[in-house]
C-alpha cells in the first residue's frame, strides 16, 4: 500500500509518515516548507518540495497511491482574521487541489485533517462531532467548507473518506518559532530565553491538549480499517481541561522558571472555553490516552532544549493592520 501525505515536513505529517513506514507502507510526501522543516522528514519518504496549490504536480506525484492523508495547511486560527486571503488560500484552496488530484488518480481512501475551529462558539461542552458547526474565524470557515466538498467529491467518485478533528496537538517537532500559534511551544521557547510568557486576556481560557502519539494512534486505525467511511472523529485526549494560566504554571514548574506572565488584551473572536469529546474515538477506534499533559510538556521541553531556543520568525504578512490587530503581532513582541 502506498500513502500520499501532504505537509509531510510538518509536525503531524512527519510523525504520521514515520508510523506508516513502520507499518510497511510506501510513503510519498509533499511540503512547501513554509511551516515544515526538511529535518523532520524520514529519509525513507519519497519527498518532494512542492506546493499543494499546484494541481498538475499533485496529479503527477499522487499516481499509484492508494491513500491520501491531507494535513498541509497554514493552521492559524486567530491570525486568519488579519490575514484571511493567505490563510484561507492555504486552507481551502489547497484542499481543492489535493482532492481533485485524488479523484483523478482514483485513490481508494481520503483522510482530511480538519480542526476544532470548525465548531466555533457552542452553547454546550464538550464539542461533539454531530454538533452544528459555527466557526468564528476565516480559518474555521475554510476548514469546515473543505469538509463539505470532501464529502461531495469523495461520494461522487466512490472514494472512502473520513475527517479527523485534532485539537491543540503538542509534542516533539512542533514549530516553536511561530509567534502566531502553538501556545505550549511559544511559552517553552520564551522561558528558555528567560522571557516571561505572554498571555491574552485573563488567562482563564480553557483548553485540552493532545499529545502527538495519541493522535497518530487514532489516524493509524482509520487508515488500516476499511469499515470506517464517511465518519468524523475528534482525535486526542479530552481528560485534562486546563486554563492557560495553569498551563503556564506547569511549564514554569518543569523548567524551574520564576513565573510572572505578561498579560495583554484579549484576541478578537477567541473562544473562552473549548474542548472536544473523544467518546466516538473510544467507541469506534478503541482509543485510550497514553500520554498525560505533564508528560507531553516534558517531552516538548526535552526536544526544544536539544535544538536550542530560537528567535521567533514572522513569516506571514499581516493583511489587515488596524486597531483590532493584536499588538503582539504588530509590534513583534514575541
Amino acid at each position: 500500500m502506498k500513502i500520499f501525505i501532504t505537509g509531510v515536513a510538518g509536525f503531524l505529517g512527519s510523525h504520521l509518515a514515520d508510523r506508516m513506514l513502520e507499518l510497511g507502507y510506501d510513503v510519498v510526501g509533499v511540503d512547501n516548507l513554509v511551516g515544515g522543516f526538511t529535518e523532520n522528514v524520514n529519509p525513507k519518504v519519497k519527498f518532494h518540495i512542492e506546493d499543494c496549490n499546484n494541481l498538475d504536480k499533485m496529479v503527477e506525484l499522487m499516481k499509484g497511491c492508494d491513500i491520501v492523508f491531507h494535513g498541509a495547511c497554514t493552521a492559524h486560527d486567530g491570525f486568519s482574521l488579519f490575514s484571511p486571503y493567505y490563510i484561507t488560500q492555504n486552507t481551502f484552496q489547497i484542499s481543492m487541489s489535493v482532492l481533485s488530484a485524488a479523484a483523478q488518480n482514483n485513490v481508494k481512501k481520503f483522510i482530511y485533517c480538519s480542526s476544532m475551529a470548525r465548531y466555533g462558539k457552542q452553547e454546550k461542552l464538550p464539542y461533539k462531532e454531530d454538533m452544528e458547526c459555527l466557526p468564528v474565524t476565516p480559518y474555521g470557515v475554510g476548514k469546515y467548507a473543505s469538509e463539505q466538498i470532501v464529502k461531495q467529491i469523495c461520494t461522487l467518485n466512490n472514494i472512502n473518506y473520513n475527517i479527523i478533528v485534532p485539537h491543540n496537538i503538542i509534542g516533539p517537532r512542533q514549530n516553536y518559532t511561530d509567534p502566531f500559534r502553538n501556545v505550549v511551544a511559544i511559552m517553552i521557547n520564551r522561558m528558555l530565553q528567560n522571557k516571561q510568557p505572554i498571555i491574552y486576556g485573563d488567562g482563564e481560557q480553557k483548553r485540552t491538549f493532545s499529545f502527538i502519539g495519541d493522535c497518530i494512534s487514532c489516524i493509524e486505525k482509520i487508515i488500516i480499517h476499511d469499515n470506517l467511511n464517511g465518519e468524523i472523529f475528534n482525535i486526542g485526549p479530552d481528560e485534562e481541561f486546563v486554563t492557560i494560566n495553569q498551563l503556564a504554571n506547569e511549564i514554569a514548574n518543569q523548567l524551574n522558571f520564576k513565573l510572572n506572565p505578561i498579560y495583554v488584551k484579549d484576541r478578537p473572536n477567541e473562544i473562552k472555553f473549548a474542548t472536544c469529546s473523544s467518546d466516538k474515538a473510544r467507541k469506534l477506534l478503541n482509543y485510550k490516552t497514553q500520554t498525560t499533559l505533564s508528560d507531553g510538556i516534558k517531552q516538548m521541553i526535552s526536544d526544544i532544549k536539544s535544538k536550542g531556543p530560537k528567535e521567533f520568525r514572522y513569516n506571514y504578512d499581516i493583511e489587515i493592520n488596524n486597531e483590532n490587530t493584536p499588538n503582539t503581532w504588530k509590534e513583534k513582541m514575541f
